[in-house]
C-alpha cells in the first residue's frame, strides 16, 4: 500500500514538471495548464481516486508557502503601499466573506449563515503564486505588482480567522460576536508575538552556531513548521506566526547567510516552493471528479449553477471593492491624494482581475472535518468543496488566460516615478566600481605602485565607469541597454567556451575531477549572474 502510494505521488510530480516544460513551450502560466492537466489525468480509468487527510493539509502545505512569500517580500516596498495592502488584505477579505455569506444563504436551500461564513472565508483570498506567474514578463507597473504580493499575506491571515471562527461555530452551535472579536485580537497578537520570538531564536542559532549550508538550509525548511506548531498548539494564529518570523528571519538574513548558504537556501526554497505549489494545483484537477461523485442529495446541474453564481460574484465584487478602496480614501482625505499619485482606471481593474483563487482555498476546503463533534457528517462538505473548486477553476483558468490580453490592450503604464529597473542596476553598478576605486586609493596605493597585477584591477574599474558614463551620455536607453546587451551574449558565449574545454580536459584526465568540478561551479554562477542581469 505504501509503495503504491509513493508510486502515485512520484507520477503527479514527474507529470507536473512535463506540464510545467508544457506551460513554458505555450507561453501559459503553470498553475492554469497544472489544473487542467490535473483534470484531464483524473479521467484516466487506471488513475485511483485520491483521498487527502484533512488534517494534514494545512500542516504540510501552509507553513511553508506562508513562510517563502513572507521571505520574498520587500518590506520596504509593502510599508509603502501598507493602505492599499491592508485594505485589500484585511477589508476586501472580510466583505468578500460577509457577501458570499449572506448569498450563498439566500441560494443554497437549508445552508446556514455559519456555512456561509465558512464558505466566504474559503474562497475569499486570491493567491499571489497564480497572479505573478501570470503576469511574469509583462509590464506590470511596480504599484500593481507590489500590492497583490502584499495583499497575498495578510488576506491569507484574515481569510483562515475567518474560516476558523465559522469552523468553530458550527462544530459547538455557539458564536457569540464580541468574544469573536477579542478572540481575534489575541490570536492574531499572539500569533505574530510567537512568530517573531521564534524567529529570534533561529536567528541565534543560524548567526553564532550554524556555520555550514548543510545546517543553514535545513533549520529555514524547519523554521515554518516550528512557528506554526507551536503558535496553534496554543491555539493562536500559526499563520500570522509564519508570516512574521518569515518577515524577520529575511530581513535579518545578511547577518547570517554568506554567498555559498544564500545560492543554495534559494535554490532549495525555488524547488520547494515549485514542488508544493504544483503540488496543490494538479490536487485541485484531480480532485474535481471525486467531488462530484459525492455531492449526495444535490444534482450536478444545481451544484454547477451554485458555484458559476457564487464564481460571478466573487468576481465582481473583488473588481468593484478594488475601485472603492483606491478612491473613496482619496475623495475623503487630501493627504493621501498628495503623497500618491492617482493610479488612473486601468491599474485598478488590473489588480482586480488578477484576483485568481489558489493554494490557501483548496487547503481550506480539504481541511474541512468529514463530522462534527457529535459524529454527524458535516453538513454540505461536498457541495462547499465543490464550490470552491469551480471558484478555483473558473478565476484561474479564465481570468488567468484572459489577464495577459486586458493588459496588453489596456496598456497599462507605470504611474508612479519609479526608475526603470536597467537603469537602476547601472546607476548600482557605477556608485559601487567609483567605492571601489576609492578603496583601492585608500588601502592598496603602494602595493598598486609595486605589481602590475594589482594596478590592472583598478584600471578595470576605470574602464568600467568610463564606459557606463559614456554609453549613457550618448543615449540611456538604446547604446546603453544595446551595449550591454552585446556584453551579455559574448561573455556567455566565453563561459560555454571555457565550459567545453573542461569537459575536454576531464577526458584528457589530465587534471583531478574534483577540480574540474568546482572550476564548473565557478562558470555555472557567473552564467547565473549575467542572465540574470
Amino acid at each position: 500500500m505504501v509503495h503504491q502510494n509513493l508510486l502515485l505521488i512520484l507520477a503527479l510530480f514527474f507529470a507536473m514538471a512535463l506540464l510545467y516544460l508544457l506551460s513554458q513551450r505555450l507561453k501559459i502560466s503553470y498553475p492554469i495548464l497544472l489544473v487542467i492537466g490535473g483534470l484531464g489525468i483524473s479521467f484516466i480509468p487506471a488513475v485511483p481516486d485520491i483521498n487527502i487527510n484533512p488534517e494534514i493539509v494545512f500542516l504540510i502545505f501552509l507553513p511553508p508557502l506562508l513562510f517563502e512569500a513572507a521571505w520574498y517580500t520587500s518590506w520596504n516596498s509593502f510599508w509603502k503601499w501598507k493602505r492599499s495592502i491592508l485594505s485589500l488584505g484585511f477589508g476586501l477579505t472580510f466583505f468578500t466573506s460577509l457577501a458570499i455569506a449572506y448569498f450563498s444563504v439566500s441560494l443554497i436551500p437549508d445552508f446556514t449563515l455559519a456555512l456561509g461564513f465558512l464558505l466566504g472565508g474559503i474562497i475569499s483570498p486570491p493567491d499571489a503564486v497564480a497572479a505573478t506567474s501570470v503576469l511574469k514578463g509583462m509590464n506590470m507597473p511596480r504599484r500593481g505588482t507590489t500590492i497583490l504580493e502584499g495583499e497575498s499575506l495578510v488576506n491569507d491571515a484574515a481569510s483562515l480567522t475567518v474560516f476558523r471562527f465559522a469552523l468553530a461555530a458550527i462544530l459547538t452551535g455557539q458564536f457569540v460576536l464580541q468574544k469573536a472579536a477579542s478572540d481575534f485580537l489575541v490570536l492574531s497578537f499572539m500569533g505574530v508575538v510567537v512568530g517573531v520570538a521564534i524567529g529570534h531564536v533561529l536567528y541565534f542559532i543560524l548567526r553564532f552556531l550554524a556555520k555550514s549550508s548543510s545546517i543553514t538550509t535545513p533549520i529555514t525548511l524547519i523554521a515554518p513548521y516550528l512557528m506554526y506548531l507551536v503558535a496553534e498548539e496554543f491555539h493562536w494564529s500559526g499563520v500570522l506566526a509564519v508570516v512574521s518570523g518569515g518577515l524577520f528571519l529575511s530581513f535579518r538574513s545578511k547577518d547570517y547567510l554568506n554567498y555559498h548558504t544564500r545560492i543554495q537556501t534559494k535554490e532549495v526554497w525555488e524547488t520547494v516552493g515549485f514542488l508544493l505549489n504544483g503540488f496543490v494545483f494538479i490536487l485541485i484537477g484531480l480532485e474535481l471528479p471525486v467531488i462530484v461523485k459525492g455531492l449526495g442529495d444535490y444534482s450536478r446541474e444545481e451544484a454547477i449553477e451554485y458555484a458559476l453564481m457564487i464564481s460571478v460574484i466573487v468576481i465582481v465584487i473583488r473588481v468593484i471593492m478594488v475601485y472603492l478602496s483606491t478612491y473613496v480614501p482619496r475623495l475623503l482625505f487630501p493627504m493621501i491624494r498628495r503623497r500618491e499619485k492617482s493610479p488612473g482606471l486601468k491599474l485598478p481593474f488590473i489588480i482586480g482581475w488578477a484576483g485568481m483563487r489558489g493554494v490557501v482555498s483548496l487547503a481550506s476546503a480539504l481541511a474541512i472535518p468529514l463530522t462534527l463533534n457529535n459524529g454527524e457528517a458535516f453538513p454540505h462538505r461536498n457541495l462547499i468543496l465543490f464550490i470552491t473548486f469551480v471558484v478555483i477553476l473558473i478565476t484561474l483558468v479564465f481570468q488567468g488566460l484572459t489577464l495577459p490580453i486586458f493588459l496588453r490592450w489596456l496598456k497599462v503604464e507605470e504611474v508612479d516615478d519609479i526608475q526603470p529597473a536597467d537603469e537602476q542596476i547601472e546607476a548600482i553598478r557605477l556608485q559601487l566600481a567609483k567605492e571601489s576605486v576609492v578603496y583601492m586609493d585608500r588601502h592598496y596605493s603602494k602595493e598598486m605602485a609595486d605589481y602590475e597585477t594589482i594596478s590592472r584591477i583598478k584600471e578595470q574599474l576605470l574602464r568600467s565607469i568610463n564606459a557606463t558614463e559614456k554609453a549613457a551620455v550618448e543615449d540611456k536607453k538604446a547604446a546603453l541597454g544595446s551595449v550591454r546587451q552585446l556584453y551579455r551574449e559574448i561573455m556567455l558565449e566565453l563561459v560555454e567556451h571555457r565550459r567545453e574545454g573542461l569537459f575536454r580536459m576531464a577526458l584528457d584526465k589530465k587534471y583531478e575531477d574534483s577540480i574540474i568540478r568546482n572550476m564548473e561551479h565557478n562558470l555555472d554562477l557567473e552564467e547565473a549572474r549575467l542572465r540574470k542581469n
